[in-house]
């Protein structure tokens, strides 16, 4: 989970404008944990970027040599804070860039630059994110997102119609500091609670509601604590539970994941009038979506995802990619790990061959970042800091970090036999997949 709060941080006068004959291109993404990475190119400089609508200005990470590969300039410093338990974070404001997605041009972005190190999403999600954008490309285009084919549509306001769609339900949006909201409706102990919740395509879970008592929004008795996500002020935390059922005027969402963030982490998020929570990336992800700012409309239509169950981490621990392992294999296929680490972002195609019948290759290293307390791999014997060798007798390189968090989310009862590093030192382990509710 990825999720931002801002504020109004001011707009500037020249807008996103698609520069072909249609008015309108057409931009593959990936879907990667129920999130949209899309291409952007800065300054000329191609890179990938998160698709947010809770992000209220374009966002560069620092490990990118800002100052001399996007010619930033025209900057100040200034102070950013986020979701998290954390403190504010130093950002670099800077002027006049140039931004390209697909045929969509806008001159004149302002963009935020953040020094913090540990702001690295690609780790947590296994391929290059360089940066985040929302808000600007959303106020100045009609964006389709078609989450089943995966693929966005940017349309200048003048040229987009709306086609009859009987199958399809559409939501007057309400903007609060450049984000959307819509007006829902969940059921928790069989009462129905009218709720406005954040349009939130930054985060992967299903739902975030706000814990109140006297609205009937509350997480019961059958929850469990866990880690929730990433958020710009740092991590947060609070209790995973279901919703009966979370209802978009006629679709209905039955058995919904929610999580209920510790208050301190959304000080911010909870000043916003009669703001309930969030809808994410696990919900949005079963419809194909009209997002029209100018008209304040939200449209969905139900795809192919819509009737897939809702999964959670039944393992306990939460996987990042850190950097990359030397991996020794032999030619004819046959294998063995020798440990070894770098800390180097080098690419992990990268090889070194030594004699004719070795080849040492870097390969991507998954770590150990979380642990749920008294989880199966808590009980397990496993800790934060283990580096993955093996999975199910297979290499954990193998794996793509989507596949690992796909494993985790399997079935309850289903036996995970895992091998790691600990420091130089090899331990293996097993555990079951547990049910929390």
């Amino acid at each position: 989970m990825v999720s931002f709060c801002f504020g109004n941080l001011g707009f500037s006068q020249q807008g996103f404008s698609v520069q072909n004959k249609r008015q309108s291109d057409k931009i593959k993404f990936e879907l990667i944990n129920n999130l949209i990475i899309i291409p952007v190119e800065v300054n000329g400089v191609k890179l990938s970027f998160l698709l947010d609508t809770g992000v209220s200005k374009p966002i560069i990470f620092n490990f990118l040599n800002i100052s001399d590969t996007l010619k930033i300039k025209d900057t100040e410093s200034i102070y950013l804070r986020g979701l998290g338990e954390g403190q504010s974070v130093e950002a670099l404001k800077s002027k006049n860039n140039i931004l390209k997605i697909g045929d969509a041009l806008k001159l004149k972005q302002d963009l935020f630059a953040i020094f913090n190190s540990k702001l690295n999403f690609s780790n947590k999600l296994g391929v290059p994110v360089h940066g985040i954008i929302g808000y600007d490309l959303f106020r100045d285009l009609v964006v389709e997102i078609n989450y089943s084919k995966k693929f966005l549509r940017l349309t200048n306001p003048s040229k987009f119609s709306y086609k009859t769609c009987k199958k399809c339900e559409q939501f007057n949006l309400e903007f609060y500091n450049g984000k959307p909201y819509l007006n829902a409706e969940v059921s928790i102990e069989e009462k129905n609670i009218p709720v406005k919740l954040l349009i939130d395509s930054g985060g992967s879970d299903a739902l975030w509601l706000f814990e109140n008592e006297s609205l009937g929004i509350i997480s019961g008795e059958k929850y469990f604590d866990d880690f929730l996500g990433h958020g710009l002020s740092g991590s947060v935390y609070g209790k995973r539970s279901k919703v009966k059922a979370l209802d978009l005027k006629r679709f209905k969402l039955k058995n919904a994941n929610v999580a209920f963030p510790e208050t301190e982490s959304v000080l911010l998020a909870k000043q916003i009038k009669n703001r309930n929570g969030s809808v994410s990336g696990n919900v949005l992800k079963r419809f194909n979506i009209i997002m029209d700012y100018q008209k304040a409309l939200f449209t969905i239509k139900k795809n192919s995802y819509f009737k897939d169950k809702f999964s959670y981490n039944k393992s306990g621990i939460e996987i990042e990619h850190n950097g990359v392992r030397l991996v020794r294999e032999l030619d004819n296929n046959s294998n063995e790990i020798k440990s070894g680490f770098s800390n180097s972002s080098s690419d992990s195609g990268g090889r070194i061959v030594f004699d004719p019948n070795y080849k040492i290759s870097l390969k991507p290293a998954y770590t150990i970042v979380e642990l749920r307390k008294d989880s199966p791999a808590d009980k397990a014997g496993l800790q934060i800091g283990d580096v993955i060798i093996n999975i199910d007798g297979k290499r954990a390189h193998l794996y793509s970090l989507q596949q690992i968090t796909e494993i985790l989310y399997g079935d309850a009862g289903k036996r995970i036999k895992i091998k790691v590093d600990r420091d130089g030192i090899l331990f293996s382990t097993m555990f079951r997949l547990e049910k929390m509710f």
